[in-house]
């Protein structure tokens, strides 16, 4: 099957109160999958009956999705709007090159409570479309719809690099730029029925160099708006297996998160091993879709 490669025109982010996002990530299919089923979207690393970022990325057997026309950043000023003044990371899950580099990524790291790979390559879908090269153009687009609101937007990487970054030093990457928000973006690999999109915040955590206290309330108001943004801009349903129907989940196991010092959350869009959810992400519209509903939720946050 051809995947959609078009990029469709971008608009404005709006704001949206607390109340109204959290009432917008729905408990139920009916009210915000727009008839659609829950569904799954993948994490940063395995869990029980979840994630599966699997340890080889399948070649690609078809044509791959190009990414978004607003790729390359703009070499224009920024403009003045609701979000002049403020920064943000967006950290787009895995790399490309992670496939290349097993024995690199592999390697242990400090993330505060014990230690864990460096990265992982992610997961893709059944026709190759990998996970890496998902989150990179999802970040493009939601780059430059923050960039149109005024905002510093930094990725901690843009395939500009052979791996990784590792998981510590994406987290150092936001905390060094004293980020108003840090949102990972991800898709998962989990099983055939498991569908939706799931936002995983950052449990209480305590021990090593972690100490998450400081941000567990703002990183949960953070990931509430843009769940509540991302049902119903997108019209995926809140995941089915995760979360309970909330479209929310928390962990106390993911580096990014433990590390941050800075309100952060993972969004896992989508699950790419789920024959309908893979065809919304390969869909240009449905990621543009997608971009919209976490830039939505990100300006409800930051204007909050």
């Amino acid at each position: 099957m051809p995947y959609d490669d078009s990029p469709p025109p971008t608009r404005r982010a709006r704001p949206l109160s607390v109340a109204a996002a959290l009432a917008a990530v729905c408990l139920t299919a009916a009210g915000c999958g727009g008839g659609q089923e829950p569904g799954e979207a993948g994490a940063a690393s395995p869990r029980p009956g979840g994630n599966a970022a699997t340890s080889t990325d399948p070649t690609p057997t078809g044509k791959q999705p190009e990414s978004a026309a607003s790729a390359s950043p703009s070499a224009k000023p920024l403009p003045k709007g609701p979000l002049t003044g403020r920064t943000v990371v967006i950290d787009p899950g895995h790399n490309p090159g992670n496939r290349d580099h097993t024995r690199e990524i592999n390697r242990q790291v400090d993330i505060g409570t014990g230690r864990k790979e460096c990265d992982t390559t992610g997961t893709a879908t059944n026709d190759g479309y990998a996970e890496a090269r998902f989150t990179l153009d999802v970040s493009h687009r939601l780059r430059a719809l923050l960039e149109a609101e005024g905002a510093r937007v930094r990725l901690t990487h843009d395939a500009d690099r052979p791996f990784g970054p590792c998981i510590d030093e994406r987290a150092r990457i936001g905390n060094e730029a004293k980020a108003d928000a840090v949102v990972s973006v991800h898709a998962d690999g989990s099983a055939v029925g498991n569908r939706g999109f799931h936002v995983i915040l950052p449990a209480g955590v305590k021990g090593g160099g972690a100490d998450t206290s400081k941000i567990v309330k703002s990183s949960a108001d953070l990931g509430a708006r843009i769940a509540g943004h991302f049902a119903r801009t997108t019209g995926s349903a809140p995941s089915n297996y995760i979360g309970g129907n909330t479209g929310l989940d928390t962990r106390d196991d993911l580096g990014g998160l433990n590390l941050s010092t800075v309100p952060k959350v993972f969004v896992e869009c989508g699950n790419m091993r789920d024959p309908k959810d893979a065809a919304l992400l390969t869909s240009a519209s449905w990621r543009q879709k997608a971009a919209q509903g976490l830039a939505d939720g990100i300006t409800s946050y930051l204007k909050g």
